[in-house]
């Protein structure tokens, strides 16, 4: 709704209200027609303001208006901006807070725009699969010019108020009471001539060499964008805005817009936005739930092992206000990682653009140091042992009560959580390097865990601008679990005939950022085969004859040892999977060496090579991920399909217009997927992870259920196992 007043004797105020961050709904758009038509028809009112309830302008449309077009109700929002734009008496917009999608667009239909020097502005549009659609890809390129609107728009990110105002997109700044301002300023256009006010009468500012330009962006945005079409949509709805008059503009920005809006991605993206609201409304087998379980406040937390990861972790605590305790006992590590800390807080503060972080960090080489921390996030090298001997120290220095945490991926939390005198107090915290940038954090129960313990946690991942995923224990608990499967079938279709380059080029273009052998080579070979040794997998050599490619009666290939052996550790060593210019180097090439290894490998095993197709390459490595992720809701490990899709989204380089493996599984059609499965376990019954799950055969036999209708019977199945 909209209230509506007048203020200053001659100036129609028309506040938004609709909490929290008053979105064009159709009952507000019907107020802002009124309202608009109230303060033009009324001769005292000589200029009007536009300004949103609570310290908030507006966040843009409706997203759960978007199901359909036919479905939206209420005034168009096309029709009510142009009305304010053609009004005959100047509109001010008062934002504060923010000015989002529609809420920007409405902003641009008005004369002039006053901002907080708090405010901020953006069209993001483009991160739910669409693009501006009520004119903000035809006015922004004319107000603020082509290059600067391809920038913001192709991206979605927000700005500034200051660099708002650099732009020209908004005419003043207040430091106070912007509603104030926007007033008095009002005031003082009443009776001007508005004709260089309305932004569809201007032409796009000159760009020397227009075609070279868009060529440039539309090359740079394919190469980002990996295969989503919001964001080629927006370069081709600004270049509309360069060269066509207002009103075709806006009739190819109302065609592209239509395409978008009923596409598969769009679909994938909404859903991805509304997941991940999901995932914070966590809970847990024992019924204990986020709104019924309340955390304590953490005023002191402490950081034990100052590797890459805890430096990183130490980073993202601090910038949250905290006072750190960071400790590392190794000398060398210990005077590196003071280093490393503070540049890595300068940089984030640079990138930022906010001051340095508040928060004390206090150093120590001693574990007594954390004897008066609220939570400890243990962060040493990932061996069991050593994590137990710290785990039974801090159980002894920590005082009664204190939480502690494990920043493990793959060890079992409830074996750490035994060697300490208060079991319940345990958990894992999941971060994804590096730990003070990547937005990932699972946060892992056991069956003892307290839910006090997980709704603190889960606070504190959201209080360092994560997104927080509750997930069980068990190997590798959601991602790393669901990631072997994917792995083992990459390393098989190699000893089948394909190369890391053909394999991973299919992944690319699917939409990773990286194919499976090429995050090999970036994370390092050895750290796999280091775990592999441990549970007694590799064989000097790969092993020979049949037992070599068979391990506890399941097909396991060894070309990783093999590689290993030959000092191949990936970038770190200049060789891996593919070789580099230099140790460290980051540009994969292919190595000639890699034809002759596989060839000589393929003979010893009496395999022969056959052709391998793109398809084949994407159904075996993501359906036997997906598989396993139904193994994961089966087993209650995650909680529903959006916990695995937010995870695989924002820790795993899973392209998120393809909505994360479960929703890109329901995409496909379930029943394909089972019926894929079945044809590659028929012809390979020694790898067990092929094997389709109950669940995904229960699913497809419920008539497969859209993917927020799966909870229903994945409860039945977990209540009759």
């Amino acid at each position: 709704m909209t209230q509506y007043s007048r203020v200053s004797g001659s100036v129609g105020l028309i506040t938004l209200k609709n909490p929290p961050v008053n979105q064009l709904s159709a009952v507000v758009r019907h107020g802002i027609v009124d309202t608009v038509q109230k303060a033009l028809s009324d001769p005292k009112v000589k200029s009007v303001v536009i300004c949103g309830q609570n310290g908030m302008f507006c966040g843009g449309a409706d997203i759960k208006e978007f199901q359909t077009l036919a479905n939206m109700r209420g005034p168009p929002l096309i029709p009510m901006i142009h009305s304010i734009e053609a009004a005959d008496k100047p509109v001010v917009a008062a934002i504060e807070g923010g000015a989002f999608g529609g809420g920007l667009e409405l902003a641009l239909g008005c004369h002039y725009r006053i901002a907080h020097s708090k405010a901020k502005v953006g069209l993001p549009e483009v991160t739910l699969g669409l693009l501006p659609a009520a004119g903000g890809s035809q006015r922004l390129p004319r107000l603020i010019g082509v290059p600067a609107a391809l920038s913001l728009i192709t991206t979605g990110r927000h700005i500034t108020a200051a660099e708002a105002l650099q732009l020209g997109l908004v005419d003043q700044v207040a430091d106070h009471n912007t509603v104030d301002a926007a007033v008095k300023f009002a005031l003082s256009v009443a009776g001007q001539s508005l004709d260089a006010r309305r932004i569809s009468n201007f032409q796009c500012p000159p760009v020397p060499n227009m075609d070279a330009l868009f060529e440039d962006v539309m090359q740079k945005v394919r190469t980002t964008a990996r295969g989503a079409i919001a964001p080629i949509a927006c370069v081709q709805a600004v270049r509309a805005a360069a060269t066509l008059p207002y009103t075709q503009g806006m009739q190819r920005e109302k065609e592209l817009m239509a395409t978008l809006f009923t596409s598969g991605q769009a679909r994938a993206l909404q859903y991805c936005f509304f997941a991940q609201r999901v995932v914070g409304r966590w809970s847990m087998p024992s019924g204990a739930r986020w709104d019924t379980s309340k955390g304590r406040p953490i005023h002191k937390a402490a950081v034990i092992g100052l590797g890459t990861m805890g430096r990183g972790i130490t980073v993202a605590l601090a910038q949250t206000g905290l006072s750190v305790v960071a400790v590392e006992t190794q000398e060398k590590q210990f005077m590196e990682a003071k280093k490393a800390v503070s540049s890595m807080l300068e940089r984030g503060a640079k990138r930022s653009g906010k001051p340095l972080a508040h928060g004390k960090i206090t150093y120590s080489q001693s574990l007594q140091a954390v004897a008066d921390v609220d939570l400890v996030i243990e962060a040493v090298f990932e061996d069991m042992g050593l994590k137990k001997k710290v785990f039974q120290q801090l159980s002894a220095v920590c005082k009664p009560g204190t939480f502690l945490c494990t920043n493990t991926s793959t060890l079992d939390v409830d074996e750490l959580a035994s060697q300490t005198h208060q079991p319940e107090l345990v958990v894992g915290m999941h971060f994804f390097a590096p730990a003070h940038i990547m937005k990932l954090l699972e946060v892992v129960y056991g069956p003892r865990s307290s839910p006090e313990l997980v709704a603190v946690v889960m606070e504190l991942g959201k209080k360092m601008g994560k997104v927080s995923v509750a997930v069980g224990n068990c190997r590798g608990f959601v991602g790393n679990r669901m990631l072997k499967p994917y792995r083992d079938q990459a390393y098989f279709l190699l000893e089948e005939g394909a190369t890391p380059q053909l394999i991973d080029q299919a992944l690319e273009e699917f939409g990773f950022a990286m194919g499976a052998f090429k995050v090999s080579d970036l994370s390092g070979l050895d750290v796999g085969w280091k775990v592999r040794k441990e549970e007694g997998l590799v064989q000097p050599g790969g092993g020979s004859g049949k037992s070599a490619r068979i391990r506890n009666g399941v097909r396991y290939s060894p070309l990783g040892d093999l590689m290993c052996e030959q000092g191949r550790f990936g970038q770190k060593t200049g060789r891996g999977w593919y070789q580099y210019d230099k140790p460290g180097s980051r540009d994969a090439r292919p190595d000639p060496w890699m034809h002759s290894f596989l060839e000589e490998y393929r003979a010893r095993h009496g395999l022969v090579a056959r052709r391998i197709s793109n398809q084949e390459v994407l159904e075996r490595c993501l359906y036997a991920m997906i598989n396993e992720g139904f193994r994961v809701l089966e087993d209650g490990i995650a909680a529903g399909p959006e916990d695995i899709d937010i995870i695989y989204v924002f820790g795993y380089g899973w392209p998120r217009h393809r909505g994360g493996p479960m929703f890109y599984a329901n995409m496909v059609g379930l029943e394909i997927v089972l019926e894929r499965l079945e044809h590659y376990a028929q012809a390979n019954p020694d790898m067990p992870t092929l094997q389709p799950c109950s669940l995904l055969r229960k699913l497809v036999a419920s008539g497969s259920p859209p993917v927020n209708k799966w909870k229903e019977v994945i409860k039945n199945v977990r209540s009759q196992l």
